[in-house]
């Protein structure tokens, strides 16, 4: 069985078949979201809306009143500048009516073009809402003989493990090869072990640099914010903490506005970067080489990012300086526990003869071209033969081995792989006639073997 905790039950009824009590509340419950997602939509395309027309008629004056179209109504007096508040109190067959002191012969045809995308958007989401409502109301697909099938979602809690998937933000991605005690782990010269040990091959073969970059930012940003948890233990804290942001942020729209501050905010605002400062950097056109090495000077790091690392087992030091710092990884859905698998026999393709492929199907293992040349430079030639026939697709050969087995006898009687055969048919199909003919051994052959 499975542990863990269920996050969803999905209720599947087929057309026309009675529906329970559960299952109707759960329909409620999908109906009511749908209406609820729809109504967000709305309203997200109504302000942008207003925004755009807010652009368009913002601080405009009126030249007339403005009459509600039906009514007579007055709704705006001459000279009134419109504002967003205004504006989204006019319907829009009333905009049209505006009359400004900016004459411009556009403005009608930009407020026309801005409605109609928006009801145009509008109608596009209400019909995809009702054509979801009636997929639910309608009931489901399901196969012959089933009159009700229910699913039940379980989430579960998988520790980190030998072999499942990591990745950074720069394609950096790998699986886990180790895991060891912390106090077997590479640490710093004042103590702190370190969390992960990436391979330094990963990035020349790759040249995604942006990790090492990243890696730098990351520690610059963490001491930066351990640098201004020390400036709270002096006696001068505002005092200091508006030298460390001159010193960080330089002569920057930051700056400015930090050194405007009263001290009791800019106390506040240095507190909340006790843990470390935010960083943001673009993909391209971002942090340079020269900002990074700066903020690693300020915060009191070795400008080329690197430390010496002590073995955790040993204590002895590594003979080179090691890159360390602050990295963003990610475990990835591709874990070992869901790929495990192993098959001894099981089902063969129709047309090939060879077993089928995944864990799901209960596949067997692909021994592809470049595993055939590694056992022909071994020169493991019964492995191969054995591994190409009757492990695939020698119909022949895999009867005979369970025949041997069976029996107790040694020895391995390989026939024609079935791919032989498919290889024989496409030739057929292009008209070319090819037949396998069988030697007999001559008489004084087989009375030697």
């Amino acid at each position: 069985g499975i542990e863990g905790t269920v996050v969803d039950v999905k209720i599947f009824c087929r057309k026309g078949a009675e529906k329970d009590e559960r299952h109707k509340a759960i329909e409620a419950l999908q109906v009511f979201r749908l209406e609820r997602n729809l109504a967000d939509e709305i309203r997200i395309l109504t302000d942008e809306r207003l925004k755009r027309l807010s652009s368009l008629l913002n601080d405009q004056k009126l030249v007339a009143d403005l009459h509600d179209e039906k009514t007579n109504k007055r709704l705006l007096t001459k000279g009134t500048a419109l504002t967003r508040e205004i504006i989204e109190k006019i319907s829009t067959r009333n905009l049209k009516r505006l009359r400004l002191a900016d004459k411009d012969p556009l403005l009608i045809e930009k407020i026309d073009e801005i409605e109609e995308m928006t009801s145009r958007q509008i109608d596009v989401l209400r019909k995809i809402t009702d054509e979801r409502k009636e997929k639910l109301k309608k009931g489901d697909e399901l196969p012959p003989g089933v009159i009700k099938l229910v699913k039940v979602y379980i989430a579960m809690k998988r520790k980190l493990s030998v072999g499942d998937k990591m990745a950074g933000r720069h394609g950096n991605k790998g699986v886990i090869a180790r895991i060891v005690p912390e106090e077997d782990m590479p640490y710093l010269p004042d103590g702190t072990p370190v969390e992960i040990v990436l391979n330094p091959l990963g990035v020349p073969s790759r040249m995604n640099v942006g990790q090492i970059l990243e890696t730098h930012l990351g520690w610059a940003a963490k001491e930066l914010g351990r640098s201004i948890g020390r400036i709270f233990n002096q006696a001068t804290k505002a005092e200091a903490a508006r030298r460390w942001f001159r010193e960080v942020f330089g002569d920057t729209a930051i700056w400015r506005s930090v050194s405007a501050m009263e001290d009791e905010h800019l106390l506040e605002l240095a507190d909340s970067f006790r843990d470390g400062i935010s960083m943001a950097t673009p993909v391209f056109d971002g942090a340079r080489e020269s900002e990074i090495r700066h903020l690693l000077e300020v915060a009191g790091l070795p400008e080329s990012g690197k430390l010496p690392l002590f073995d955790g087992m040993t204590g002895e030091s590594f003979a080179q300086e090691i890159t360390v710092g602050y990295i963003y990884m990610l475990k990835l859905s591709h874990l070992v526990d869901d790929k495990i698998h192993a098959r001894s026999i099981g089902p063969y393709s129709l047309i090939t003869q060879q077993p089928l492929g995944g864990k799901a199907q209960f596949g067997g293992q692909r021994f592809g071209e470049m595993e055939v040349w590694a056992l022909e430079a071994y020169g493991a030639a019964h492995i191969l033969q054995e591994l190409l026939t009757a492990k695939s697709d020698d119909v022949y050969g895999r009867a005979k081995i369970y025949e041997a087995i069976v029996k107790g006898e040694p020895g391995i009687e390989p026939g024609v792989p079935e791919s032989f055969n498919v290889l024989v048919r496409e030739l057929q199909s292009l008209c070319l006639d090819v037949e396998l003919m069988k030697r007999q051994k001559p008489q004084a052959e087989a009375a030697a073997d």
